[in-house]
């Protein structure tokens, strides 16, 4: 896999359709986005090269579900869909929050969509979300110590759980990995969920946001219930089972459309 993690709109296009799908033949893409099958060819290759799909039979899949991929690769999938998601809770975001937001692709593009927003108080173990927030004169920054994990460039540990114990704010952001058909959270190291589950004991309002890939999605760790969050953002309507039982405990579900 190459370190140049730069893709083309329709090669994210592509990456998108075909984690959604569970598979795509070279014939069909070049149908659909209207190329010849050299095009579409040279696309998957350099889709495959970066670990982002892989070859199949007559075509290509997602890649084996061996565990997370790495964060450069998770920032470039489902991007419209993340940017619908944060747009949509900064609308529920007031000036001068405090916050706390977890590890995770759609926290740190949360965060983004807050630079227009003022006098917000930002905790977080997540390097990318502490960048996005320092750009902001008038935020307040505070992160989390220990040792950093490269490429997700986020801390975990007994330290980082101590951290978010601290601090009593008033709305709490994360993802998760995965979520089961019977609503369980899941992640992929128990240090993820300690963390999450942190946040989500100090804060007045819990905001999970994740897109409709995490549904069924395989990972191994336990971390709680869906219903234990106050608000789910989506960019697609939760299986009907998950949406019924969030409304049934009083919870807001919000569905972020965009642009397919």
């Amino acid at each position: 896999m190459t370190g140049d993690l730069t893709i083309t709109d329709r090669q994210r296009d592509i990456a998108d359709l075909v984690q959604s799908d569970g598979f795509a033949s070279v014939e069909a893409l070049a149908e659909r986005f209207q190329v010849t099958t050299q095009t579409i060819r040279r696309d998957l290759a350099r889709l495959c090269e970066q670990g982002i799909l892989r070859r199949t039979h007559g075509g290509v899949e997602p890649p084996a579900p061996v565990g997370n991929l790495h964060y450069a690769r998770r920032q470039i999938l489902n991007l419209p869909a993340k940017r619908a998601i944060a747009e949509r809770v900064a609308q529920e975001v007031p000036d001068g929050a405090s916050l706390a937001f977890s590890i995770g692709t759609t926290p740190e593009i949360v965060m983004q969509a807050l630079a227009r927003h003022t006098a917000l108080r930002i905790f977080t173990n997540n390097l990318h979300v502490a960048f996005s927030a320092s750009q902001a004169e008038s935020f307040e920054v505070t992160i989390a110590g220990g040792r950093l994990r490269h490429g997700d460039r986020d801390t975990l540990g007994a330290e980082t759980e101590r951290f978010f114990s601290a601090y009593k704010v008033d709305i709490g952001i994360f993802g998760v990995a995965g979520v089961d058909t019977d609503g369980t959270l899941l992640d992929f190291h128990e240090e993820e969920v300690a963390a999450r589950q942190a946040i989500l004991a100090n804060c007045r309002k819990a905001f999970l946001v994740l897109d409709a890939t995490k549904f069924g999605r395989a990972a191994h760790v336990r971390g709680g219930h869906i219903t234990d969050v106050d608000a789910v953002f989506c960019d697609h309507p939760l299986p009907k089972d998950l949406d019924a039982a969030l409304r049934a405990d009083g919870r807001q579900v919000v569905i972020a459309a965009h642009a397919r």
